[in-house]
């Protein structure tokens, strides 16, 4: 085991480790996240291993079980270097077949190869897919390159080269100020510049300073934090460490709720491994700094995306969000400063200090540099994680990156940032992702929820879904949030129902009105949001079901004419198909 004590020794472990690892030939990246275990990538792991030991290829042929490679969709599936062959929604039947023709043979198997659905040319490579092609992919590009149960392959990557860089080249001052100059903004709801909430948390009073890493991540359906938690969770503790440097903390916490049991295996792992490296504890890299981080397993609860809320839960209270000011980085745990991120926002601080703030701030819009990881599910071909440039065109990732609309339907509406984010029609998909952009079309970008919508969706119901979501994850605390969601809902349900009033239209306006003026934190303020996007590109849709009493998209059963309910197969919860 390497104890590091002096930033010098990184670079020869580097090379000691490079000059032992074994000379393969050829190297298969079996795609082994969550989303892959679902779908047998732990049976296409075992396969593959018991293959390559019977054919007595082990000298030239490694076979690893790395994170989420992004491209759920194809899931499982592998990437074989050197020559970057991806195949997809692999079964354990194909094992021989791939060993024999492409490992030994070096041939492709055709049937295996990624076909894009609309055009049928087919692309063998990973970096050719047009799903990886339009990406830039400054965080996740590492996943498949990386076993998260090793430190070496970090490593080897320039891991913590960053850290070095902060703890003996540079004072705390000036990496805030480079963080600054960089223009990285909080990856989350609020998109709060980094660099000035390091400022503020390292100039408040109070003493122990502490940094929290919110790896909630309360969205139905999303799972940026789990990807790069299961994957590369290095990259976010060097990224912590470096913010605890720069504040003054010298305490850290990594909340992770207990629905991710593999990110929460990696993360341990991860920190032990920095520990008994010298990497994280007392006396890091041989310095006068001293920290360490924590896993926090929290009950997931949306709410808890608020700052004050995960505050409370870490303290042992109910995850109840409080009146700011004060703020975290002010008066956060128990009292003291207090600088809480999510996964994506530390994982982009080593990027920052090792490319540079010049280099950083180049990529992006002016007012959102750096890259965003998006979560594109619904009713379109490739669902995935996709990490593009701030500022990319919506149209952009949902037909060059996700491959359009499935089964040759037309693109309705987009909804993004989530359950609490505005739904945007298709006319409008031209608009740039970024944090100021969608705030005025009525939506957020959040933490990168993508939910796509076609023709067949009806947009009261959709709106209605939303709601109701937010309506059962309020915490209760205060009444515009817990009363507000609760009424809007009422309100959508009759008017699916066929029982709609001519008033409910000013009665969600004005409840609406309420919850974002009066609601303690996000979620009340926000939970609106699909309900007066809807009312404002798609009012004709609520005309029709309260002035007409029928369903446009033949979707709430309650305005189905007697013939269509019983064949109507629609989610009987929902009276939609999922999206």
């Amino acid at each position: 085991m390497r104890k590091l004590s002096h930033p010098d020794h990184l670079a020869e472990w580097k090379r000691i480790i490079q000059e032992e690892r074994p000379a393969y030939q050829k190297v298969i990246a079996v795609s082994s996240g969550t989303c892959g275990r679902a779908r047998g990538s732990l049976q296409i792991l075992e396969t593959l291993t018991q293959e390559i030991e019977r054919r007595k290829l082990s000298d030239t042929v490694g076979v690893e079980a790395t994170g989420c490679h992004g491209f759920c969709e194809m899931e499982p599936n592998i990437v074989i270097s050197p020559e970057g062959l991806f195949y997809k929604k692999l079964e354990a039947k194909d094992i021989p077949a791939i060993v024999e023709r492409t490992i030994l043979k070096n041939k492709l198997i055709p049937s295996l190869v990624y076909e894009d659905p609309a055009t049928g040319r087919k692309y063998p490579r990973q970096r050719e897919i047009p799903f990886y092609q339009k990406q830039m992919r400054l965080l996740t590009e590492n996943n498949y390159r990386i076993n998260p149960e090793r430190i070496e392959d970090y490593i080897v990557l320039d891991g913590y080269q960053a850290l070095a860089k902060a703890l003996f080249d540079m004072t705390s001052e000036s990496v805030i100020a480079e963080v600054k100059a960089s223009g990285l903004r909080g990856r989350g709801e609020a998109g709060f510049l980094t660099g000035k909430k390091w400022e503020l948390c390292r100039e408040a009073h109070g003493h122990p300073k502490t940094i929290v890493c919110d790896a909630d991540e309360g969205d139905p359906g999303a799972y940026m934090s789990r990807g790069l938690l299961e994957a590369n969770p290095h990259s976010l503790i060097e990224g912590m460490i470096i913010g605890a440097y720069s504040v003054g903390a010298s305490e850290g916490f990594i909340c992770v709720r207990t629905e991710y049991p593999l990110a929460v295996k990696h993360v341990t792992l991860a920190l032990e491994q920095a520990r008994k490296h010298g990497l994280l504890g007392a006396a890091i890299f041989g310095s006068e700094f001293h920290f360490d981080i924590q896993v926090v397993q929290v009950a997931g609860a949306f709410v808890s995306g608020d700052e004050t809320s995960l505050i409370a839960a870490i303290e042992g209270r109910k995850a109840f969000p409080r009146q700011q000011p004060p703020f975290p980085a002010q008066q956060g745990l128990w009292g003291k400063p207090t600088n809480i991120h999510n996964v994506e926002t530390w994982a982009n601080v080593p990027v920052v200090l090792n490319k540079g703030a010049e280099w950083y701030a180049k990529i992006g819009s002016d007012k959102s540099p750096g890259t965003k990881i998006f979560n594109l599910g619904g009713r379109i071909n490739n669902t995935g994680l996709a990490e593009v440039p701030l500022g990319t065109r919506l149209r952009k990732l949902i037909f060059d990156i996700g491959g359009g609309i499935k089964n040759n339907r037309a693109l309705k509406a987009v909804q993004t940032g989530g359950p609490c984010g505005g739904c945007i029609p298709a006319g409008k998909i031209d608009i740039p992702l970024d944090y100021d952009t969608l705030s005025q079309a009525g939506s957020i970008l959040g933490c990168g929820g993508i939910i796509v919508m076609d023709e067949e969706t009806c947009m009261v119901d959709a709106a209605r879904y939303s709601l109701n979501s937010s309506s059962e994850e309020s915490c209760g605390k205060c009444v515009p949030c817990r009363v507000g969601t609760k009424q809007m809902l009422e309100i959508l349900n009759r008017i699916t129902r066929g029982q709609g009033e001519a008033l409910d239209i000013t009665r969600l306006e004005n409840l609406a009105a309420v919850m974002k003026a009066a609601s303690l934190c996000g979620l009340g303020q926000l939970a609106p949001n699909p309900v007066l996007t809807t009312l404002r590109y798609f009012r004709n849709e609520y005309d029709a079901h309260i002035r007409e009493k029928r369903c446009p998209a033949l979707v709430c059963q309650g305005l189905l004419p007697e013939k269509k309910k019983a064949k109507n197969t629609r989610r009987p919860e929902t009276g939609r198909k999922a999206i």
